[in-house]
């Protein structure tokens, strides 16, 4: 939609000093405002000048900071404590010492589950603490006992040392979660545990870590391509006690679900293996199956993936794997032996579930599919779940392509110019977007990173960590919309509409993040005004936004089914 731009003539948009007296379009800015029944108050303001936008935007922050104690506080009971959770004294103090002194709600919520090691499945709202929300407690369950050193590496200490396995879609979050995790010092300024990554360009450690974080390609590829005499692979399963699946509704739809699914049956067969180890008076009943058929159970589709993992659910069977292998007469492949366990086992991991979003609406939803695969899990939902955040101020400005670039140099102008180390994020649904924003914004004399999916890591690297210490304007594609904690970032702009209600929650709530207040600026076009509608009756209502969409059906085929046809609306299926 903004690629045009790119190549505008250089007229006014050029200059920055006759920008406000440009603006003679007639666009209606809506000023979502909370009342003490937590309903949007809708208030329609009709202006032609940047004054007004910028009037508009102080409004917004105001109310915020007024009413974020009375509508949506984000931190728990003032009774409530690190302590009063039964965390350590000395994980208590490395929290203090950066800046976190109480839990957050959420936190408060969800730590005594996992404290207590029952599977958990946490869905709350961006910003609300999940990440130490499962870093803290799964920390103390480990006792904050440092990792063996590498020349401590005996099978005996090996078997006994426990780990902690963190699942992230993509490397920055990786990277993201191993900050937080190494942020956490001890009184002589070293981290509580050892963690380490295995992802992008970082390989296997040489030390056995406390917390290992990784996306499941990279973990199934050192465990089977890099591991084919399954030595570290049997370690490894055997140690991890732990499994975290951050961004859990990624993880489980879309290109990640035949990895994760694979992972999680290996996971469970270790379970299962050391469980008849206990217990080896208990003679199972097997059928034998052939590497093929298992082959075809641990590497079908996403739909025949998950059929297959909800009937062994309903049979109470698994798969496990005998340490049988015999090479084939051409040696260029193996022969594995391969058996089907009727036994309910004794369980001997632990398994949390981390989301931001987690639509139920489905039996092929990531909500869906976790309601089957873990039947027994505890669930901790936010209040503010796929709903309206009440410390978010959001305009709503309706747009044409002549009017577009006003507005959005308007919007990002008055951010910028409050403070240089003020934080605004421009989202755009495309990588060519991004950059035509950028060059368009380079015009006026306002500077900008991106970040997007055709950067090289290093740059995104370098542009973030640039955003994170001196503010300015970033300019991104959703590639930056799910999971990266950046803090005090006061303004969201969507120079393009989101494609899904999904993208739409991730895109703000990358705003009023730890009971910050916030303003998103959305700009939309006729083409999006449904989906605006629909996003915006669901916060009027307070009911969740996820009704807002469907993940088999376009938002044009959804609205069809209302009888409304004919509107150029388009949805991209959830990855």
């Amino acid at each position: 939609m903004l690629q045009h731009l790119r190549l505008a003539p250089r007229l006014h948009h050029l200059h920055p000093h006759r920008l406000s007296s440009s603006l003679s379009f007639t666009t209606k800015y809506l000023l979502i405002l909370p009342n003490s029944s937590s309903a949007s108050t809708h208030r329609s303001f009709h202006n032609s000048s940047s004054r007004g936008i910028s009037a508009l935007c102080t409004a917004a922050v105001e109310q915020a900071k007024a009413h974020s104690t009375e509508e949506g506080s984000f931190f728990a009971d003032d009774g409530v404590t690190w302590k009063s959770l039964d965390i350590s004294d000395r994980i208590a103090k490395a929290l203090a010492d950066t800046g976190i002194n109480r839990p957050s709600l959420v936190q408060a919520a969800c730590i005594p589950h996992i404290l207590r090691g029952k599977d958990v499945i946490v869905a709350a709202e961006t910003g609300s603490g999940k990440t130490h929300g499962y870093l803290v407690p799964l920390i103390n369950k480990l006792g904050a006992v440092s990792a063996p050193s590498e020349d401590d590496l005996s099978g005996d200490t090996l078997e006994k040392h426990e780990t902690v396995l963190v699942l992230c879609p993509n490397v920055m979050l990786c990277d993201q979660v191993v900050g937080m995790a190494n942020s956490l010092l001890d009184q002589s300024g070293k981290p509580l545990l050892k963690v380490a990554a295995v992802c992008g360009q970082k390989g296997w450690p040489i030390f056995k870590p406390d917390v290992l974080v990784s996306t499941p390609g990279a973990l199934i590829n050192y465990l089977f391509e890099y591991d084919r005499q399954k030595r570290r692979r049997e370690q490894f399963l055997r140690r991890v006690k732990f499994v975290v699946f951050d961004e859990a509704d990624m993880l489980l739809c879309g290109s990640f679900q035949n990895q994760v699914i694979r992972l999680i049956h290996m996971l469970r067969f270790d379970e299962k293996l050391l469980s008849r180890m206990s217990n080896s008076t208990k003679e199972p009943v097997t059928d034998e199956i052939n590497d093929h058929e298992l082959d075809e159970k641990l590497d079908v589709g996403v739909s025949e993936a998950d059929d297959s993992y909800e009937e062994e659910i309903e049979n109470e069977e698994l798969l496990e794997c005998s340490k049988t292998e015999q090479e084939n007469s051409n040696g260029t492949g193996a022969r594995r032996d391969w058996r089907r366990v009727r036994e309910i086992y004794k369980r001997s991991k632990q398994y949390v579930f981390v989301a931001a979003t987690l639509p139920q609406s489905g039996r092929k939803t990531a909500g869906g599919v976790l309601t089957r695969m873990f039947p027994e899990a505890t669930w901790v939902s936010g209040a503010h779940l796929h709903r309206h955040n009440p410390r978010l101020e959001q305009r709503w400005i309706e747009v044409t392509t002549d009017t577009q670039v006003d507005t959005l140099l308007d919007a990002v102008r008055y951010s910028y110019s409050i403070d240089d180390s003020t934080r605004t994020m421009v989202f755009t649904n495309t990588v060519e977007s991004a950059n035509s924003v950028a060059d368009i914004l380079e015009r006026v004399g306002i500077r900008c990173m991106l970040y997007h999916s055709d950067s090289s890591m290093e740059e995104r690297a370098v542009n973030l960590c640039t955003f994170r210490d001196s503010g300015g304007v970033l300019v991104c594609t959703d590639a930056a919309a799910r999971g990266l904690d950046i803090p005090n970032v006061c303004h969201v702009i969507q120079a393009e509409f989101a494609t899904s209600a999904v993208d739409f929650l991730h895109r703000v709530g990358r705003t009023a993040r730890a009971g910050q207040a916030g303003v998103v600026t959305s700009l939309y076009t006729r083409s999006n005004r449904d989906l605006v509608n629909a996003v915006r009756q669901a916060e009027e209502t307070n009911k969740p936004v996820e009704e807002a969409f469907s993940r088999k059906r376009s938002f044009r085929n959804k609205l069809k089914k209302r009888g409304r046809v004919g509107l150029d609306v388009t949805q991209r299926v959830l990855a």
